[in-house]
C-alpha cells in the first residue's frame, strides 16, 4: 500500500467501495452538494457497492489485492439513467438501467467480505441507486425541484469501468479516494 493511501486511512473512521460515475457529475453535483451528505463528505457521484466497508485500520495489501482481483474479473458495462425514484419520501435517487450488473458486483464483493454486508444488512438485496439527496439535508420541495431538473436533462448514458475505495469520517470534506480498481483489467 502506498504512502498516500496510508495517510487517507490513518485519519478515517469509515470506508466504502463505490462505482464511480464521473459522467453524472455535471448533472447531479449541484443537487448533491445541497442535499446529499456523502457529497458534503467529498464522495463524488457514485453507486455504492458496500457501505460501510471494513474499518480503515483493517485495510491492508490483502484487502486491496482482493478487491482488485474481484473487480478486474468483471467487465465494464454501459448503463443509462432515464428516471428518478424515491425511497419513501426521504431520499431521491437516479435509477440505473440495467441494474443487474450493479447487483452482481455488490453480491461478489459482499460474498468475498461476508462480515461487511451492504448497509450492515439492513436492506437485504439493496436497490442500486445514485443518491441525489436526503430530505433531512434540505426540504421536500427542494428535492422535488431537483427531480424536475434532473428528469428534464435525462437520459444520461455512461460506461461504468472503475470502482474505488473511499475513506473518511462523518465530517465535511473528510472523505478521500484510497485507490481505484479498474473493471476488466488485471492489476498485475
Amino acid at each position: 500500500m502506498d504512502q498516500s493511501a496510508q495517510s487517507v486511512l490513518g485519519d478515517a473512521t469509515e470506508s466504502a467501495v463505490v462505482l464511480l460515475v464521473p459522467d453524472a457529475e455535471p448533472l447531479v453535483d449541484p443537487h448533491r452538494q445541497q442535499f446529499d451528505v456523502s457529497a458534503s463528505w467529498g464522495v463524488p457521484a457514485h453507486l455504492s457497492l458496500i457501505y460501510p466497508f471494513v474499518t480503515p485500520r483493517q485495510v491492508d495489501d490483502a484487502v486491496l489485492t482482493g478487491l482488485a482481483d474481484l473487480l478486474a474479473a468483471e467487465s465494464p458495462f454501459d448503463c443509462t439513467f432515464t428516471k428518478t425514484a424515491w425511497f419513501g419520501d426521504e431520499m431521491l435517487y437516479l435509477v440505473p438501467e440495467p441494474d443487474e450488473p450493479f447487483r452482481r458486483l455488490t453480491r461478489i464483493v459482499a460474498e468475498a467480505f461476508p462480515d461487511h454486508p451492504p448497509y450492515r444488512g439492513a436492506h437485504g438485496d439493496p436497490v442500486p441507486h445514485l443518491s441525489i439527496g436526503q430530505r433531512r439535508q434540505g426540504d421536500l420541495a427542494g428535492l422535488e425541484q431537483a427531480q424536475e431538473v434532473l428528469c428534464a436533462a435525462m437520459p444520461l448514458r455512461t460506461r461504468i469501468d472503475t470502482a474505488a475505495l473511499y475513506a473518511g469520517t462523518r465530517e465535511a470534506g473528510s472523505w478521500q479516494q484510497v485507490c481505484t480498481f479498474p473493471l476488466g483489467r488485471p492489476t498485475r
